[in-house]
C-alpha cells in the first residue's frame, strides 16, 4: 500500500514541513546521514580538543618549527644535495624521495615478474608451470622482511669488495666496458652530467631540482601528448576506413627525437666511476640496501601479482582463444592481443592493492639501513627532537597521500579499461 508520505508532491501541492524529514522516505535517509555526519564531527572535535587540553596541561604544544633546525646526521643514499648541516625538513624530503624511488622501481619490476610468472603458470610445459608454481608458493608465504635480510646478506657476502678490483692481481673487474662495478657496497654506475647546464633551484629551502632535468621531463611530456594525438588519429582513421595506418615509426621518432635533441643541447656526458683509494669515486652509487629492498619487494609482490594475472586469464572465455586461433593467430599473439587486454579488467583492481602494499612495505627499509622517510622523519628526527606527535602525523599524511594518489590514477586507468556499455 502506498502511503501519503511515499507519494510525490505536485508542483501545486502542500509546502515542505519539518515532520517530512522523518516521515517522508524521500528525505529520511538524508536526515539520518546528516545526523551521523554531525555526530562524527562532534566526536572528532571532542577527541581533538581533549588532546590539545592534555598537551597544554603537560606543557607540550604541537609545533613544526623543528623542521627548520639543523639535522646533524648523514644520509647514505641522497637523490638530492644534503649534508649534516641541512635541516630536518630537508632530511625528511630526502627520505621521502628515497621511499618514492624504491616504491616506483619495485612497482615496475613486480609487475613484470608477476605478469611473466602468471602467464607461465598456465603454460602447457609441465616443468615451466611447476617452476612458476614453486616461485609463487615460496615467495608469497615467507614474510618480506626475511627476503630483504636474505638478499642483503647474499649481496654483502657474495659480491667482491672494492679492494678486489685493485692491482695486477685483482680478482674482480668492472663490467660493461669498464663502466659498472658490482661490489658488496652497492653498484657503481655512470652518472649523467650536462656541460651546458642551466643550474638548479638550489635557493629553495627543502629541495633542489636540476633545471636540466626539468627540461628533459618537459620534452618527455611533449612527446607523450604528441604520441597520444597520433594514436587517436590512427584510431579515428581505422574507425572510418577499417584500416589502421602504420604509426610505430612515427611514435618512435616522437619519443626519441625531442629527448635526444634536448640531451645534445644540454651537452650530455657520463661521469664514469673510478677506483681511487679504498673505494670507487665518481658516477652514482646504488647502495646494497636499496637494491636488496627493491629486489625483495619486487619478487615478493610479484608472486601475488602472478596469482592475480592467472585469475584474470582464467576469467576469459576459452572461446576467445579458440576464435583467435581459428583466425590463424599464434599462441603468443593470442595471449598479447586477445587474452591479456581483456584480462586487465580483472587484474587491475587487485593490482592496485599490491601497489599500495609495496609503498607501505617500503617502510621496512630501516632493517638494512636504507634511509627512507620512516628512517629519517620517523626515526632519527623523532629521536633527536622528541616531537613524536608531529613526526607521526607527517608520516601518516605522507603515506595516506601517496596511497590515495596511487588509487586515484589506477582507478582512472581501470575506468578506461572496463567495458563500455551502450
Amino acid at each position: 500500500m502506498t502511503t501519503l508520505a511515499d507519494q510525490p508532491i505536485s508542483a501545486s501541492g502542500s509546502s515542505f514541513k519539518l515532520s517530512m524529514l522523518l516521515n517522508d522516505t524521500r528525505y529520511r535517509s538524508l536526515t539520518f546521514q546528516f545526523i551521523a555526519l554531525v555526530a562524527i564531527i562532534a566526536f572528532m572535535a571532542f577527541v581533538g580538543g581533549n588532546l590539545v587540553r592534555n598537551l597544554a596541561e603537560a606543557g607540550l604544544n604541537i609545533s613544526y618549527a623543528f623542521l627548520g633546525e639543523p639535522a646533524g646526521y648523514d644520509i647514505n643514499q641522497r637523490p638530492i644535495e644534503y649534508d649534516s648541516t641541512s635541516s630536518h625538513g630537508r632530511a625528511a624530503v630526502v627520505g621521502l624521495l628515497n621511499t618514492l624511488i624504491v616504491a616506483f622501481l619495485a612497482c615496475i619490476t613486480a609487475t613484470v615478474f608477476g605478469v611473466i610468472a602468471g602467464v607461465l603458470r598456465l603454460s602447457n610445459n609441465w616443468i615451466v608451470s611447476k617452476i612458476m608454481s614453486i616461485y609463487v608458493e615460496i615467495f608469497r608465504n615467507v614474510p618480506v622482511l626475511i627476503w630483504i635480510l636474505i638478499i642483503f646478506s647474499v649481496m654483502i657476502n657474495a659480491l667482491p669488495g672494492p679492494r678486489d678490483f685493485r692491482g695486477e692481481d685483482a680478482t674482480a673487474s668492472m663490467s660493461f666496458f669498464d663502466t659498472f662495478a658490482f661490489t658488496n657496497r652497492g653498484v657503481f654506475a655512470p652518472a649523467p652530467e650536462f656541460t651546458n647546464s642551466f643550474g638548479s633551484t638550489a635557493e629553495l629551502p627543502v629541495t633542489t631540482t636540476g633545471m636540466d632535468w626539468l627540461l628533459v621531463i618537459a620534452a618527455l611530456l611533449l612527446s607523450w601528448f604528441v604520441a597520444r594525438a597520433v594514436a587517436n588519429w590512427a584510431t579515428r582513421t581505422q574507425e572510418a576506413t577499417g584500416n589502421r595506418p602504420t604509426t610505430w615509426y612515427i611514435t618512435l621518432a616522437i619519443w626519441v627525437v625531442p629527448v635526444v635533441a634536448v640531451l645534445l643541447f644540454l651537452g650530455l656526458t657520463w661521469n664514469v666511476p673510478e677506483l681511487k683509494g679504498f673505494n670507487f669515486r665518481g658516477g652514482m652509487q646504488l647502495r646494497g640496501s636499496l637494491i636488496a629492498l627493491w629486489f625483495a619487494l619486487s619478487i615478493y609482490t610479484g608472486a601475488f601479482i602472478a596469482e592475480n594475472v592467472r585469475a584474470g586469464i582464467l576469467a576469459i572465455s576459452k572461446g576467445q582463444t579458440e576464435a583467435a586461433g581459428a583466425l590463424g593467430l599464434r599462441p603468443n599473439r593470442i595471449m598479447s592481443l586477445v587474452v591479456l587486454p581483456q584480462a586487465l579488467r580483472v587484474i587491475i583492481p587487485p593490482l592496485i592493492s599490491q601497489y599500495l602494499n609495496i609503498t607501505k612495505n617500503s617502510s621496512l627499509a630501516i632493517a638494512v639501513g636504507y634511509m627512507d622517510v620512516t628512517g629519517t622523519l620517523g626515526g632519527i628526527t623523532l629521536l633527536q627532537t622528541g616531537r613524536a606527535i608531529e613526526t607521526i602525523l607527517l608520516l601518516m599524511l605522507f603515506y595516506l597521500t601517496v596511497s590515495l594518489l596511487i588509487s586515484f590514477f589506477m582507478n582512472i586507468f581501470n575506468n578506461r579499461m572496463k567495458l563500455k556499455e551502450r
